[in-house]
């Protein structure tokens, strides 16, 4: 629920060119459709021979967004252009292989994120038994993945609680537990510690899962408690599983 200075100079919103294959603004039947396209035609991973970074663009680029859409992570539009949703895949991709993002390799995919891309593994599974359609918050990781049917439908990198904010105090912490989608709320909704966008609450109205600007979500922990998602995601996000109801549970 806190906005961070914006870092990088990108138009924010939707990424959707003619033709180009997306996730979003769908709804959870065009989505799925989108998925089992990309699945079905996506080569086996070749190494690109060079570090992809933010900003770049042409067939690698293109090549790493069908792959990270067929391991369920969400690119924005396979485009071959490297902007923020592609970054913030690359993000989540990393934190589920266990790879460590800091100041120098946070705006590239990494020697070592590009091998695990050819055998990824896939995410911890925190709560098997927790329902054959739910989400789960591994905030060890800073990492989203809700299932479906058993099967993982969506991989997102999140921001949670900060612990400790600059000038703010401390306590700002995301509380681990067993929870349910309780409601949702369309567009950006005002809140006492600033907005949030689409917000799918778990706690009264108090915490939520919700969007923010995508500069607003950072690699590490940052928000004041809620579990922050990329804005582009947040767009679709409440429309891939039940609320109410929807059971969430978040660990760390």
């Amino acid at each position: 629920m806190r906005h961070t200075a914006v870092r990088w100079l990108f138009a924010l919103g939707a990424l959707v060119a003619a033709g180009a294959l997306v996730f979003g603004q769908v709804g959870a039947a065009g989505a799925s459709l989108s998925r089992a396209a990309v699945r079905a035609s996506a080569p086996a991973y070749v190494l690109p021979g060079r570090i992809l970074a933010l900003g770049m663009h042409g067939p690698a680029v293109r090549r790493l967004q069908v792959r990270l859409a067929a391991l369920k992570y969400y690119p924005g539009a396979i485009d071959g252009q490297f902007g923020l949703d592609t970054l913030e895949a690359v993000w989540a991709f990393k934190e589920t292989q266990g790879l460590i993002i800091n100041s120098a390799n946070q705006d590239q995919v990494s020697r070592a994120a590009e091998r695990a891309l050819v055998h990824p593994r896939a995410p911890k599974v925190l709560a098997p038994h927790g329902g054959a359609t739910r989400i789960e918050v591994n905030m060890g990781d800073e990492v989203l993945v809700l299932y479906k049917n058993h099967k993982v439908d969506l991989i997102s990198h999140v921001s949670t609680g900060a612990g400790c904010l600059p000038g703010q105090g401390c306590g700002w912490n995301t509380p681990p537990g067993n929870y349910h989608a309780l409601s949702y709320l369309p567009g950006w909704v005002t809140v006492p510690l600033g907005e949030m966008y689409n917000p799918v609450f778990f706690i009264g109205r108090l915490y939520a899962i919700h969007g923010e600007w995508d500069s607003s979500v950072p690699w590490y922990p940052d928000s004041h408690g809620c579990v922050r998602i990329p804005y582009d995601t947040a767009t679709f996000f409440h429309k891939l599983f039940p609320v109410p109801g929807t059971p969430i549970y978040i660990r760390n």
